[in-house]
């Protein structure tokens, strides 16, 4: 919730800042571009990092011995859980695509972007939350 009013709070911030121009010129609509894909990029980092970690300490674990009921609680995977996961940057992938098509396609470029941006990501997350509930009957 705290990332959803940052978010909103910035382009707030950004739209307002020109407001004597249109509703949003193509600088504001830069920023806010530049401050999504500055944060799928540091979400993916965040990712791939945390994943190396969870490698490493695996392998510390295995080397060091542990003894064999706590080495399997702590090594249990769940690929159930891993597969939801890469099924969630799926979906959210492909509507970040049909938006920047969509977006493509209604230049020039306004507040009316950042809403079918806005809209086809949260369609693909309701997508998500439909498939892995009906998944987890």
């Amino acid at each position: 919730m705290k990332k959803l009013i940052l978010i909103l709070t910035i382009v707030g911030f950004a739209s307002t800042a020109h407001a004597q121009d249109s509703l949003m010129s193509q600088h504001t609509f830069n920023i806010c571009a530049s401050i999504l894909v500055l944060g799928l990029v540091m979400l993916f980092i965040l990712t791939v990092m945390k994943r190396l970690l969870e490698h490493r300490i695996k392998n510390r674990i295995v080397e060091k011995g542990v003894p064999e009921s706590i080495a399997m609680s702590i090594l249990e995977v769940s690929p159930k859980e891993d597969r939801n996961v890469n099924l969630k940057w799926a979906l959210i992938l492909a509507g970040l695509g049909i938006a920047l098509f969509f977006i493509h396609h209604s230049q020039p470029l306004g507040i009316h972007s950042l809403s079918i941006l806005a809209f086809c990501l949260s369609a693909s997350f309701l997508g998500y939350f439909f498939i892995s509930k009906s998944s987890n009957k």
